[in-house]
């Protein structure tokens, strides 16, 4: 509830406004479609990487619905070779756990040492949906309110084209 906690608040102090609902532990997008409602958001996937050197870090966010693969994502990302990150760098730079990671996490990021890229299809939705840090629910927010989340975050991000 920590997780969560510190996600409804900071969106509430900023006057962001969003939507929640509750569900079974889901850890991965197979298990979260489960419980995912059809409320017209783009659910979203988010993954957690690190550059070659260990020195920068990158969430990728895209359609939950879409599959990618690394090598193809180092190309379009122009990072150098990419692997996943390991829990202990989510926990450092996110605060997060496997199985619950979000923009969200970016909260947690006080230096703003994470890049965010985002799939630019995502431009064109209405509302999107993420696990409030903890993969015991969902946010919807649209996604004028998920930019001015961004906004005040402060970290790097763009969209790019990622398929």
């Amino acid at each position: 509830m920590e997780r969560k906690r510190i996600v409804f608040d900071y969106l509430e102090q900023a006057g962001i406004s969003y939507e929640y609902y509750e569900h079974p532990e889901a850890p991965t997008i197979e298990i979260a479609k489960q419980y995912w409602r059809n409320d017209g958001s783009r659910h979203c996937k988010n993954l957690f990487f690190r550059n070659h050197k260990g020195n920068r870090h990158y969430l990728v966010v895209f359609d939950g619905d879409r599959n990618l693969a690394i090598h193809d994502l180092e190309h379009r990302l122009k990072q150098g070779k990419l692997s996943f990150a390991s829990e202990k760098r989510m926990d450092k730079y996110l605060g997060l756990c496997p199985g619950s990671v979000s923009p969200f996490g970016l909260i947690n990021d006080k230096e703003n040492h994470v890049h965010l890229f985002l799939d630019s299809n995502l431009q064109k939705e209405r509302s999107l949906s993420f696990h409030p840090n903890d993969n015991t629910g969902t946010i919807v927010i649209t996604l004028e309110n998920f930019m001015r989340y961004l906004e005040g975050c402060g970290n790097s991000y763009e969209f790019i084209e990622l398929y």
